[in-house]
C-alpha cells in the first residue's frame, strides 16, 4: 500500500518534531550518569537509590514501547505524541522539583512513560510521512540526532551538574517541550494504525512480560543471578511473552500480529537492533568512566574527548539512510556492525592503565561509524518490511528492541566487568574494562551475522508481511 499524501513542508515538521522530541528522550537515557555523585551528596541517597534515578526511567520506558504504539494507532498519533510530550515535560519539572530521592526516582518513572509514547510514535509519525524511496534518509536523521542524544548523555549531564546544578538537567526539557506541544498539534497530520480494536489481554501479557524480563535484567547483578526474585521475574517474563505470542497469533484482533516476524526483514532487523543497542549502551556506560578513571578527566572533559564517537552519529546516520535507500540495508547493516566490532575490540586490545588518550581516537571513529551505519539501515529494515497500515505497531515492536537491548547491554558488561575488575585502582578498573568491552565487540559482530539475512534490494517488497491492513490520515 502507498504512502499517503504529505506535503513536503509537513513532512520537514514531522522530521524536526519528532528529531527535538526524540532527543530530549533519549538524552534522558544517561543524562544523569555523570551527575550522580552530585545527586548523592545533595539528596542523601544510596548505591542503590542512585542506580533506580536511571533505571527507573529505563524501566517504565521499555516496558510502555508497544502499547504506546498500540494507543497510538487506536486514539491518534498526534494525540498520543503530544500527550506524551506533557507527560514528559511534567515528569522532568517532578524531577527537578525532587526534595528526596525517592520523590526523584518516582518522577523518573513518570518521565519513562512519557518517553515511551514519544519514541515510539515519532518514529511512526515520520514513517507514515515520507514515502519509501525517501524514508530512509529520513530515518537516518531521525536516528542520528537520538543516536547522538544517547551518546552525549553522560556530556550534557557532566556539564550541566558542573556549570549549574543536577536540577538544570531536567529544567531544560520544560520550556522546550512546552513550545514542541502546540507545535505538534498544528503542523502534524494525524494518523491512526488499521486495527483500532481493543486487545486487553495482548495488552496486559506484553506489558507483564516486558516488566518481568526488564526488572530481571536491571536487578540482575544488585540482588544476584540466583536470587528467587531474579529468576522469577525472567522466568515469568519469558513465559508471559510466549503466551502472548500464541495468544496473538490465534485471537481475532491482535494488538501485535506475530506474522511479522515471518518476513526476514522485520525479524532480523529486530534481532540485529536488538545486539546493536546492547553493544552501544554497554560501551556508553563505560567509556566515560574510562576516561576519568585512566586519563583523570573531569566529567565534561570526559564527555568531550569521546566527540570522536558520538559525534559520527549525527553526521554518518543520515548517509547510511539515504545510501539504504539505494542500495539495500544488508550491506550497509553487515559492514556497519563489522566495523562496531571491530573498533570495540581494537579498544579492548589497547586499553591500558598507562595509555594515552591519542591511541583512542581512531578506533572510537572506527566504532562510531559503525553504529551510525547500523542504527537507521536496520530501522529501515523493518518498517520496509511491514505494510503500511502495520508501521505503528512495526515501530513500537523496533523501539522496545532497542530499549531491551540496551538494558540487557548494560547488565552483560557489569556482570562481566564485576567478574574480572572493580573501582579499587586504575589497574583494576582496567582488567574489568577490557573484557567488558570485548564483549560489546561480541554482540556487534553477532549482530553482523544476523544482518546477513536481511532481504536483498530486489527481494524487499516481496519479502513484506502479507497484510490486510489500511491507514487512515486525517489533517
Amino acid at each position: 500500500m502507498d504512502t499517503p499524501t504529505v506535503s513536503k513542508g509537513t513532512r520537514r515538521w514531522v522530521l524536526a518534531l519528532a528529531a527535538v522530541a526524540s532527543m530530549m528522550a533519549a538524552l534522558d537515557t544517561l543524562v544523569v550518569s555523570t551527575a550522580l555523585g552530585t545527586i548523592r551528596d545533595d539528596l542523601g541517597a544510596s548505591l542503590e537509590m542512585l542506580e533506580w534515578t536511571v533505571n527507573g526511567y529505563n524501566l517504565s520506558f521499555a516496558v510502555l514501547l508497544i502499547p504506546a504504539a498500540v494507543v497510538g494507532d487506536r486514539f491518534g498519533r498526534r494525540r498520543m505524541f503530544a500527550l506524551g510530550l506533557a507527560i514528559f515535560v511534567a515528569g522532568s519539572a517532578a524531577c527537578a522539583l525532587a526534595g528526596s530521592v525517592e520523590a526523584l526516582i518516582a518522577a523518573r518513572v513518570v518521565q519513562g512513560v512519557g518517553a515511551a509514547l514519544i519514541m515510539s510514535l515519532a518514529l511512526t509519525l515520520v514513517s507514515a510521512a515520507f514515502p519509501a524511496a525517501r524514508r530512509g534518509v529520513a530515518i537516518g536523521v531521525l536516528e542520528g540526532v537520538t543516536g547522538l542524544a544517547v551518546a552525549c548523555g553522560p556530556l550534557v549531564g557532566g556539564a550541566i551538574a558542573e556549570g549549574l546544578s543536577w536540577h538544570w538537567i531536567f529544567w531544560v526539557n520544560v520550556p522546550i517541550g512546552l513550545l514542541a506541544i502546540p507545535l505538534v498539534l498544528a503542523r502534524i497530520p494525524e494518523s491512526f494504525g488499521s486495527e483500532t480494536a481493543f486487545d486487553g489481554v495482548g495488552l496486559a501479557l506484553v506489558t507483564g512480560g516486558a516488566l518481568g524480563v526488564v526488572w530481571g535484567l536491571v536487578r540482575g547483578n544488585i540482588a544476584g543471578w540466583s536470587d528467587p526474585e531474579i529468576v522469577f521475574a525472567l522466568g515469568g517474563g519469558i513465559v508471559a511473552l510466549i503466551v502472548f505470542a500464541v495468544w496473538e497469533s490465534r485471537t481475532r484482533t491482535p494488538m501485535f500480529p506475530v506474522r511479522m516476524f515471518t518476513s526476514r526483514g522485520f525479524a532480523a532487523g529486530n534481532v540485529a537492533i536488538f545486539l546493536t543497542f546492547a553493544a552501544l549502551f554497554g560501551a556508553v556506560f563505560f567509556f566515560a568512566q574510562f576516561m576519568q578513571m585512566v586519563f583523570h578527566y573531569g566529567p565534561l572533559g570526559a564527555g568531550l574527548r569521546l566527540l570522536p564517537w558520538t559525534l559520527t552519529l549525527f553526521f554518518c546516520a543520515p548517509l547510511a539512510g539515504a545510501l539504504a535507500d539505494r542500495v539495500g540495508e544488508r550491506p550497509l547493516m553487515t559492514v556497519g556492525l563489522t566495523l562496531q566490532a571491530a573498533g570495540l575490540g581494537w579498544i579492548a586490545l589497547i586499553a591500558e592503565p598507562d595509555m594515552s588518550y591519542t591511541a583512542m581516537i581512531v578506533p572510537l571513529v572506527v566504532a562510531g561509524i559503525g553504529v551510525s551505519m547500523a542504527i537507521p539501515t536496520a530501522q529501515s529494515a523493518v518498517l520496509g518490511a511491514v505494510e503500511h497500515g502495520a508501521i505503528g505497531k512495526a515501530a513500537g515492536a523496533n523501539s522496545m528492541m532497542r530499549e531491551l537491548g540496551g538494558v540487557f547491554g548494560i547488565a552483560v558488561v557489569v556482570a562481566i566487568f564485576a567478574g574480572f575488575g572493580g573501582y579499587g585502582s586504575t589497574a583494576e578498573f582496567v582488567d574489568g574494562f577490557v573484557p567488558a568491552v570485548a564483549a560489546g565487540a561480541v554482540l556487534s559482530f553477532l549482530g553482523a551475522v544476523v544482518a546477513l539475512a536481511l532481504p536483498g534490494r530486489d527481494e524487499t517488497s516481496a519479502d513484506a508481511a502479507p497484510d490486510e491492513w489500511s491507514v487512515s490520515v486525517s489533517p
